[in-house]
C-alpha cells in the first residue's frame, strides 16, 4: 500500500479486491501474507477515518 493518503473509497475498493482474492483462492501463501497485511493496514485507515468524521458530524450538531 502507498503512504501518501488515500480516500476512503479507494480503500475499500482495494479491500474488496484482496477479498475476492481471497475468496477465489488466486492468492498463494507468500502473497497471502502481504495481502493480509495491506487489508490490516486499510481496515485500520477506514476505521479512522469513520471515527474521525464521526466526531465532527457530532461536533458540528451540538454546535447548533
Amino acid at each position: 500500500m502507498a503512504t501518501k493518503e488515500i480516500k476512503y473509497e479507494e480503500a475499500v475498493a482495494q479491500l474488496e479486491k484482496i477479498v475476492d482474492k481471497m475468496e477465489n483462492d488466486e492468492l498463494d501463501i507468500d502473497t497471502l501474507s502481504e495481502q493480509l497485511k495491506t487489508a490490516q493496514k486499510l481496515l485500520k485507515l477506514c476505521r479512522d477515518k469513520l471515527v474521525h468524521t464521526d466526531e465532527e458530524i457530532k461536533k458540528i450538531l451540538q454546535d447548533d
